[in-house]
């Protein structure tokens, strides 16, 4: 089977499950999206939006190791 995500008004939502409840269980099954989508994919959209208007923040490989570093450090203080 594919997986297709589809976005609809509300007041679309009884018209689309009528139609897809046409076809059998085999041919069709409605997934439930992940409730956290939503979210995520607005979040990502802002990312996304600073790297091509040239306003987001990068680091190296380094500076990513000693803030994971200080990030783990902190936690390990927290669990003893």
């Amino acid at each position: 089977m594919e997986t297709l995500t589809i976005e609809f008004q509300p007041n679309l939502k009884s018209k689309i499950l009528e139609l897809l409840s046409s076809f059998s269980p085999d041919e069709v099954k409605v997934v439930n999206e992940d409730p956290n989508f939503i979210e995520n994919k607005r979040k990502l959209d802002i990312e996304l939006a600073k790297i091509k208007d040239g306003t987001a923040e990068f680091c190296s490989i380094d500076e990513l190791d000693l803030m994971m570093d200080d990030i783990f450090s902190e936690y390990d203080r927290k669990i003893n």
